[in-house]
């Protein structure tokens, strides 16, 4: 029976990434989809983004942690990139704003939204959400320096106006986003690796998971593949899908800015789900990890990108955030430092970032 499960398994999640990138193909560029096809089309992403789930965990215990949240991470921001690189393109003027407010909808997601899910969730399991300090701290220290470096100073630098950088000062911005990026995985991954594995309640370094037995080199091969289908799939669909989820939100009233926050949450549901995971099995660094190494990527790989992107592209760049939200990152980062200290979170402190992503959310409908 066992095995038979576990062929149904492999069966469906090695079909629907294929699947995706096909139902991708014969649906990219087309602005009104028939609902038949809007709902086949959503059946496909909530599949796609189970089956990058699945491959990332099987990737991650062949490779081990921090590499395999890394993996995911770099993957899906990745296609992120090159989705923002691509709408901007096509755009105009009116995404302008568009590398700024999906960046900062992965931050708020991210630190807020997962981070607090995951801390509930461990808690009310384990009693308590049990992590190592040392390498959250230095995973909290480098996104809060990106995000203000990125999109903070924008809206104060006198060089150009408005929120926007001067083309030296875009290129300082990249250069260092791209130079935090790359210092930070060396650290997770080479000097001090032992910071980002999870750790018992007794303050162990957990190293190996000892519930099932590592998969094959091929095996892992096979689902590093597979993951990319699927998370070209999750984007690729989501942008599809993109147009019904505006006139939606439009005909709901709500403000547009809604869009870009629904379809961030599509292209981060595969951490969400898998960082969940790692939480239910008191694996929460795993989990930290899988949150603040997206937030990271999100800026690390994003600005670059889009500056870059900028050569050619016409139309401004906007980078600087408005007050409201400059109050609200401000406010993340000083409670993520506060839970971060003492190694160990209960569900209030969960409770304290869903009420900021909450709030975001909020402010997002009625700005």
């Amino acid at each position: 029976m066992i095995t038979r499960l576990r062929s149904l398994t492999t069966r469906w999640t090695t079909l629907v990434p294929v699947l995706a990138v096909v139902l991708l193909v014969f649906t990219w560029g087309r602005k009104d989809l028939p609902g038949v096809v809007v709902a086949l089309v959503t059946l496909v992403l909530a599949g796609a983004v189970l089956a990058a789930v699945h491959h990332a965990e099987v990737i991650a215990h062949r490779v081990g942690e921090p590499f395999g949240s890394l993996v995911l991470a770099v993957a899906v921001t990745i296609i992120e990139v090159a989705l923002i690189v691509t709408l901007m393109a096509d755009g105009g003027d009116k995404s302008s704003t568009l590398a700024r407010d999906t960046v900062f909808a992965a931050v708020m997601i991210t630190c807020n939204g997962i981070v607090g899910l995951v801390l509930i969730v461990a808690s009310l399991r384990h009693g308590t959400a049990v992590f190592n300090p040392e390498g959250t701290g230095a995973a909290l220290a480098t996104v809060a320096t990106l995000a203000t470096l990125s999109l903070v100073l924008p809206t104060f630098t006198t060089s150009k106006p408005g929120p926007e950088f001067s083309g030296a000062q875009l290129t300082f911005a990249a250069l260092s986003s791209l130079a935090l990026y790359g210092l930070f995985v060396a650290t997770q991954t080479v000097r001090h690796r032992d910071y980002f594995l999870p750790i018992s309640r007794q303050g162990e370094v957990i190293t190996k998971d000892h519930h099932a037995d590592a998969p094959t080199a091929r095996t892992a091969l096979i689902s590093l593949g597979l993951l990319g289908l699927a998370l070209i799939g999750v984007v690729g669909l989501a942008k599809g899908v993109s147009p019904t989820i505006e006139s939606g939100v439009e005909a709901a009233g709500l403000h547009h800015a809604v869009v870009g926050v629904i379809i961030a949450l599509l292209v981060l549901l595969p951490e969400t789900i898998a960082a969940l995971r790692s939480a239910r099995r008191d694996r929460v660094q795993t989990s930290l990890n899988l949150a603040l190494g997206s937030a990271m990527a999100s800026i690390g790989l994003t600005i670059p990108a889009v500056a870059l992107a900028s050569i050619w592209l016409s139309g401004p760049l906007v980078l600087g955030l408005g007050s409201t939200h400059m109050v609200l990152l401000a406010l993340t980062v000083v409670v993520s430092s506060l839970t971060v200290v003492p190694g160990r979170a209960t569900p209030l402190q969960g409770g304290v970032h869903l009420v900021l992503f909450a709030a975001y959310l909020e402010l997002a409908i009625n700005p």
